[in-house]
């Protein structure tokens, strides 16, 4: 915004309106039996009046109507904003941390008719994060990406995640989404869907729009089939493809410590595998809430397991579980279709001698606290603000 008044606002509508009908009433009037371009001009005025009336006769805050300019209004009927209260300047970017996730359990029950596979899981994000930044510029959908090679178009699920918002919303303008990646790809960690979910809960801020959770959830939906529990965050159960969830209790305070093999796994292979060669693991998803909701640790890390560890074809995973087994992890298993490997641990200085430990074989390792919610607003930069 450059600071400019605008020229014409509620206030002088309403000192200009009356007069300029009355002038115009007055010189129609007149004109009928003197002239009658006095009567063309007379309609032209009060024409004048009744469109400046319908045109700037709005809520400065939400720019909506405010109905008939004659009635006493200290508030908007629409946003219920005062109407003297100072205009906030539009906001221009902002910025969502993407929450990665772990699985603390998956089964599989089998494959349904349309390809999928039926699972049952506990999930349970945690604080490592990608920063998501949207901004609304004046066409298309552009993406920049540092931290990792991906790509910006609709393979990326934070573009996708856009496009789906602007044809949702009938949303014409463009957007500009920057990520910071630090999520590990390939790792079952959900990191495009946490993008995406980033993306959806920033546009739903910069354009207005108010959809509740259960409204972004449906829209997520029709992205990827994380992006329902990555807007949701926390400690849920889920079922299906991961469109039925249920809100659990926060998870027993610990920490994770997660390491990224040096070769990743393709999902649509994993789950291949799996219905070739089945599973001996099959986690009690039913015990883990129970332990959840009992805030009971040691229950948690009990029920835990993942039925495609074993079928992954990640060759490192035993020997990280062996490391953080090692070093104190109350217990040790891949997360999704893996490649990434996590530990529990109870107490913070196990946890981090396991990080030092596995940094010496491994680039990405990280220590994480699970967190209890999903993506929120962090920062926010109005128009005209300095980069």
């Amino acid at each position: 915004m450059n600071g400019k008044k605008p020229l014409m606002n509620y206030r002088r509508v309403q000192k200009l309106q009356t007069p300029l009908l009355l002038s115009g009433a007055l010189l129609s009037g007149v004109g009928t039996s003197v002239s009658i371009p006095l009567v063309i001009l007379g309609i032209a005025i009060m024409l004048f009046a009744i469109v400046i009336g319908a045109l700037y006769y709005r809520c400065p805050h939400c720019g909506r109507p405010l109905g008939r300019i004659g009635d006493s209004v200290a508030y908007c009927p629409h946003c219920g904003k005062a109407l003297n209260a100072p205009v906030e300047e539009p906001v221009r970017s902002i910025t969502v941390p993407a929450y990665a996730k772990l699985n603390l359990t998956l089964d599989i029950l089998g494959k349904r008719d349309d390809g999928y596979h039926e699972m049952k899981m506990v999930m349970q994000t945690i604080s490592l994060h990608d920063d998501v930044t949207v901004t609304l510029t004046d066409k298309g959908i552009a993406c920049r990406v540092a931290g990792a090679e991906l790509p910006c178009d609709e393979r990326n699920l934070a573009v996708k995640a856009a496009k789906v918002f602007c044809e949702a919303m009938d949303y014409r303008g463009g957007i500009d989404i920057a990520l910071i990646k630090r999520i590990p790809s390939e790792a079952g960690m959900a990191g495009g869907s946490a993008d995406a979910a980033g993306v959806l809960v920033g546009l739903n801020e910069l354009y207005g729009a108010k959809l509740s959770m259960s409204e972004l959830c449906a829209i997520g939906a029709g992205i990827g089939a994380d992006v329902p529990f990555a807007l949701m965050g926390g400690t849920c159960r889920v079922r299906g493809v991961g469109d039925l969830m249920k809100a659990l209790p926060p998870c027993p305070d610990c920490w994770f410590v997660v390491a990224m093999p040096s070769v990743g796994v393709s999902t649509p292979e994993a789950f291949a595998r799996y219905d070739t060669m089945g599973s001996p693991v099959h986690p009690d998803c039913e015990a883990q809430e129970q332990a959840i909701r009992n805030n009971d640790l040691p229950g948690v890390c009990a029920a835990a397991g993942n039925a495609l560890e074993h079928c992954s074809g990640a060759d490192e995973t035993p020997a990280i579980c062996k490391t953080l087994r090692a070093q104190g992890a109350v217990t040790a298993q891949m997360t999704g279709s893996g490649a990434a490997v996590f530990g529990i641990f109870d107490r913070q200085d196990a946890a981090r001698k396991a990080v030092a430990a596995l940094k010496s074989s491994y680039r990405q390792v990280y220590l994480c606290k699970p967190t209890r919610g999903g993506p929120f607003v962090t920062a926010r930069r109005l128009f005209g603000a300095k980069k």
